[in-house]
């Protein structure tokens, strides 16, 4: 029997219907040895050799694998093909390769690597076995070494200076910093007035209206911002009024839509972002699925190839379901700009392109949704490019004075419009423009003239997609660590997403105040993106891993001493006179954010900061009632990590928890039917979805009921009707995990 290791359970199922009774496939559950959480576990004296454990949850696994080792006449490391599950080989095979007899060595291990979970992959794998890629191995290991001495130096000074808890990294900070700098922009940014003349026309004995932008006066091209002033825009508007039009000149040249080329994990975690509004952490677990169950090659690359066999199936299909003219003489190719791109790769597709959406049948949703994007996606990109007809009308007044421009595109042949759109631009009405046949010296009708006032926008703040972009362009990270990187910023407490984009917290500022002051080389973008090329360097067997680390390490190591004495700890004096000993009150960080603590050594009095103290009476004031669901007592305002939230009065004998919701005002009319709810009926009471984050409204006794709408009952009438609607429609089976969050803990 032949024993094949992969990480995931769900990849060993699926590799494990593909092959006989001859092979035994387990899984790993991802990493088997990692350094230890409670030191530093580098050498830094002795070449920066690492320390691994193996982790108490692996333990009993790891016990497992050793076992079936032992039986297997071979073992098969089939992890990842990236350095992560190279590395994940290496370890499995360090562990397995000491057996219980210490004299007797295991080293009957074979490497495979496939970019698919598919039959023919898989066999063509077991076909063309490996030995371990060191060179990839070493890539890993200087990154795991390098963030662990950026992680468990630096964050130790935030500590000491700022509050304990807080961490550095060498790609969040970067991150961090990104964020910070953009905020800082929108704050600083003054906005301008500008202003800009439209006008509604129509043809002569037409009735088809359509606009155009003044476009120049006495032969000046109006620049965007060319008119500042309400009162110069209203002298301009009135000239135009009452004057008569004609078309001077009429421009129509044909131009190519190229199609976009197939995903890559940042365009795809972008797209999906855009598009569905998944976080990045949300699309690559979605897509793990996808892979694992054979639907789609290996979804962390930055690839743009993809393989001989996937165009010529793609052209079969073009072929097949949209017609010869939609088809491609020869395969399109595409280049990718980013830096530091791996290219021997596929870039992410479906496995099998025969097999549509519709074919696929997944009854997830999200899964649905993701693999219908990509297999569009990757059909598109291999279909004609469409072609546009762009027209552009100059209309003029009777001195040849003022000139407008209208402007309108028509799509004469849609091409891989057919298959994949923006999801911008492409409707019906944007591509004609609604504009009318038109031709030199048509008389044209104004029919109103419209000053339209401007300001200038500041830049947007950075959502999941835009980062994503900003860390590719800068060679920040590479696939595998842009989920994991803007989840740490939020699990860190550094940013907060409000309508999906990225706000930095007070303490987010203050980390990257302090971290840019004086250690602007460790979160400097070039430095970061440096770094990355040298673990590239080290992946193709170009430099040793060790120089690297000593290159970083000795100057950052001297640095960090220097400002461990000079650097003085953030301390922040109050207005607030402390109760206790009458002295003003400092200011300090806590898990929960800013408190007010007494200034003498050793005490323990603390108090809220004002506005938290405002808050919280404003909170008591709109609880003022509510009793303990266990016990019956009063219960208290308090904050967690999550928010304000309500704890009995008699904690910690009692622990007993409520939200605080916002109420409508009505009680749940479910429970008012129901005999056990009866006498102690739910309040309908706003919540917020997932996704897009549209409130709906349910009652506070979920999950015992389950009453849920959509809309906000006005008055008691209303509500009933809601309700009379809401029992005649089947129920959702699947609806309880929408409301996890909300459950209270007892």
């Amino acid at each position: 029997m032949k024993l094949i290791i992969v990480e995931s359970p769900t990849k060993a199922k699926t590799i494990s219907g593909f092959l006989g009774k001859d092979f035994k496939v387990l899984s790993s559950y991802g990493h088997v040895r990692d350094l230890p959480k409670s030191k530093l576990g580098i050498d830094v004296k002795n070449n920066f050799l690492p320390t691994y454990v193996i982790p108490t949850k692996a333990k009993e696994n790891v016990e497992t694998l050793k076992k079936e080792a032992s039986k297997a006449q071979e073992v098969i490391l089939a992890s990842d093909e990236d350095r992560e599950g190279e590395a994940i080989a290496w370890h499995i095979a360090q562990i397995l390769s000491e057996s219980k007899d210490k004299k007797k060595k295991n080293n009957n291990f074979e490497r495979i690597v496939f970019h698919e979970i598919t039959e023919d992959a898989i066999k063509n794998a077991l076909k063309n076995p490996r030995n371990i890629d060191q060179n990839l191995v070493d890539a890993q290991q200087a990154r795991r070494v390098l963030d662990r001495l950026v992680g468990y130096k630096l964050s130790p000074f935030l500590w000491h200076k700022i509050r304990y808890g807080l961490s550095a990294g060498r790609v969040q900070s970067v991150a961090l910093r990104l964020i910070v700098e953009r905020e800082r922009e929108i704050q600083n940014f003054n906005k301008e007035e500008y202003w800009t003349i439209e006008g509604n026309f129509l043809k002569a004995g037409d009735k088809k209206i359509f606009s155009a932008k003044l476009y120049s006066i006495d032969g000046k091209k109006m620049d965007k911002m060319e008119i500042s002033d309400k009162n110069e825009t209203e002298k301009i508007t009135a000239n135009l009024n009452g004057l008569k039009y004609s078309v001077a000149s009429i421009n129509k040249k044909e131009v190519y839509r190229n199609p976009y080329p197939p995903f890559t994990t940042s365009t795809l975690q972008q797209e999906a972002s855009r598009r569905f509004g998944f976080s990045a952490k949300q699309t690559m677990v979605i897509a793990q699925k996808l892979y694992e169950n054979g639907l789609i090659t290996y979804m962390r690359t930055d690839s743009l190839n993809l393989s001989f066999s996937a165009l010529s199936q793609a052209q079969q299909i073009i072929g097949k379901a949209f017609g010869k003219n939609y088809q491609l003489d020869s395969p399109r190719y595409f280049t990718n700009k980013s830096k530091g791109a791996q290219e021997a790769h596929e870039a992410i597709r479906p496995t099998n392109l025969a097999k549509s959406p519709e074919m696929a049948n997944l009854k997830d949703r999200s899964q649905s949704r993701l693999y219908t994007l990509i297999w569009k996606r990757t059909i598109a990109c291999q279909m004609q490019s469409a072609k546009v007809q762009q027209t552009s009308v100059d209309i003029k007044d009777e001195d040849n004075r003022y000139v407008f421009r209208a402007t309108g595109q028509t799509i004469i042949f849609d091409g891989f419009l057919k298959v994949y759109s923006s999801g911008e631009s492409d409707t019906q009405e944007d591509k004609e423009n609604n504009l009318p046949s038109l031709k030199e010296n048509d008389k044209i009708i104004s029919k109103e003239i419209l000053p339209i006032q401007h300001f200038t926008e500041p830049p947007a703040r950075y959502t999941d997609a835009a980062l994503i972009k900003a860390l590719e362009y800068f060679g920040v990270g590479r696939p595998s660590t842009y989920a994991p990187t803007l989840s740490t910023i939020q699990e860190r407490g550094y940013v907060e997403k409000t309508e999906k984009k990225y706000h930095p917290t007070e303490i987010g500022f203050m980390v990257n105040d302090m971290l840019v002051e004086h250690f602007p080389e460790i979160i400097d973008v070039n430095f970061t993106a440096h770094i990355e090329e040298e673990l590239d360097e080290i992946a193709q067997g170009q430099i040793p891993w060790v120089n690297v680390c000593q290159e970083f390490y000795i100057p950052f190591e001297k640095h960090l001493d220097e400002k461990e004495s000079e650097v003085q700890k953030n301390i922040q004096i109050s207005d607030t006179l402390c109760p206790h000993c009458g002295k003003p009150m400092l200011i300090k960080f806590g898990r929960m954010g800013k408190f007010l603590a007494c200034p003498q050594e050793g005490s323990k009095i603390t108090l809220p900061m004002p506005e938290e103290a405002a808050k919280i009476k404003e909170l008591e004031e709109k609880t003022r009632g509510e009793k303990c669901p266990l016990c019956g007592k009063p219960m208290k305002v308090k904050r967690g990590r999550f928010g304000y939230f309500l704890g009995c009065v008699d904690y910690p004998k009692c622990k007993g928890i409520s939200r605080i919701w916002n109420k409508t005002g009505f009680v749940c009319p479910l429970c008012l039917d129901t005999p056990e709810r009866k006498n102690n009926p739910g309040d309908i009471v706003e919540k917020k979805g997932r996704g897009r984050g549209k409130p709906f409204y349910a009652c506070t006794r979920w999950p015992d009921c389950n009453f849920i709408i959509n809309k906000k009952p006005e008055t008691e009438k209303e509500l009933t009707e809601l309700y009379n609607q809401w029992k005649e429609k089947p129920k959702d089976k699947t609806s309880k995990k929408f409301h996890k969050k909300d459950r209270v803990k007892t």
